[in-house]
C-alpha cells in the first residue's frame, strides 16, 4: 500500500475515532450535570409513590395525545388541551410532581442547547 495513503486512511480512522470518544464523553459529562443527576433523582421519587405514579403515567398519555392531533390535523383539539391542563394543575401541587417537572425542563434545555451547538458546527452541510 502506498505510505501516503496508508497515513491519510490511519489519519481519517483516528479522526473518526476522536469524534466517537468525543460523543461517549458527551454522554458521560450529561450523565454527570447536576440537571441529569436532579431529573433522574426526581423521577426515582416519583416512581416510589404509585398513586402518583400513575397520575403522571395519564398525563404524559394526554400531553402525546394532544402533540400527535395536533401534529396530524395542523390544530389543536381545546377539549384534550383542556383535560391536560387541567391534570397538570392537579400535578404541580404535589412536591415530587412540582420537582419532577422542573428537573424535566432543566434537562431538556441542556439538551436542546447541545443540540443547538451541533446544529449550528454542520448547518453548511445539512442546509
Amino acid at each position: 500500500m502506498n505510505t501516503i495513503l496508508a497515513v491519510k486512511i490511519r489519519k481519517g480512522m483516528r479522526l473518526k475515532m476522536n469524534i466517537y470518544d468525543t460523543a461517549n464523553q458527551l454522554a458521560q459529562e450529561i450523565k454527570q450535570s447536576e440537571e441529569y443527576v436532579n431529573y433522574k433523582m426526581a423521577k426515582q421519587a416519583l416512581n416510589l409513590n404509585a398513586s402518583l405514579k400513575e397520575k403522571m403515567a395519564q398525563f404524559e398519555q394526554k400531553r402525546y395525545e394532544t402533540q400527535i392531533t395536533a401534529m396530524q390535523t395542523g390544530k389543536q383539539d381545546d377539549t384534550k388541551i383542556k383535560e391536560m391542563q387541567d391534570l397538570y394543575a392537579e400535578l404541580i401541587e404535589i412536591d415530587e410532581a412540582k420537582r419532577f417537572f422542573e428537573a424535566e425542563t432543566k434537562f431538556n434545555i441542556v439538551i436542546a442547547d447541545v443540540n443547538k451547538i451541533i446544529g449550528e458546527a454542520i448547518r453548511d452541510v445539512i442546509q
